[in-house]
């Protein structure tokens, strides 16, 4: 595989996929820079609209398509914002209004669990009979306020407990270390070895 389009428009995670296939040989490019917009993600789960994303991509652009769904979860709240991550506070998509809305919704519950999920799906050609799936976690809890100025999404209030740091407070490679998203392409990339 020489080239592969990201089913995305998200600056934040076109940087992530950039720095992480780089050394993979491989040519990324976006959605944007071949003119096509943004697919449809009505699906209530991750891997629906992941899926649905990449055959978009793959069908218009004729190359490979890797698409990423995630989210945060935040236990208290029933895994909400989940699929609606990046438009809980509505459109026009916003993330400090976003983590302004899930502060909100935290006010007074002592249960800060949560987590962010990431979903990846490889298409080899848009009609593609087995894309390649991988999935990461990553454990954490929302911080009381916002901290730190690095990443994007809701990382200024995903505490790490055992760093003592929010995740927009990690150097990019350490990020990518232990990230939902690093850990699902990690997993992506040994199924890769093996097709």
């Amino acid at each position: 595989m020489k080239k592969l389009v990201i089913a995305s428009n998200n600056p934040g995670k076109l940087r992530e996929f950039q720095f992480l296939l780089q050394p993979l040989g491989i040519e990324v490019l976006t959605q944007a820079q071949l003119g096509i917009g943004e697919a449809e993600e009505p699906h209530p789960t991750f891997i629906e609209n992941a899926l649905a994303k990449a055959r978009h991509v793959s069908r218009l652009s004729g190359l490979p398509a890797l698409a990423d769904d995630s989210g945060i979860c935040v236990t208290a709240l029933g895994g909400a914002p989940g699929v609606f991550s990046a438009r809980y506070a509505g459109e026009p998509k916003s993330d400090g209004r976003n983590n302004e809305k899930l502060l909100r919704e935290m006010q007074g519950i002592a249960d800060r669990r949560a987590h962010y999920y990431c979903v990846l799906v490889l298409l080899r050609h848009a009609d593609d009979p087995q894309p390649l799936i991988a999935e990461g976690e990553w454990h954490g809890e929302i911080a009381p306020q916002p901290d730190g100025d690095g990443g994007f999404g809701y990382d200024p209030l995903f505490w790490l407990p055992e760093l003592g740091k929010t995740s927009a407070q990690l150097e990019r490679e350490q990020k990518h270390a232990i990230s939902h998203r690093g850990r699902a392409l990690r997993a992506l990339l040994e199924k890769l070895k093996v097709v």
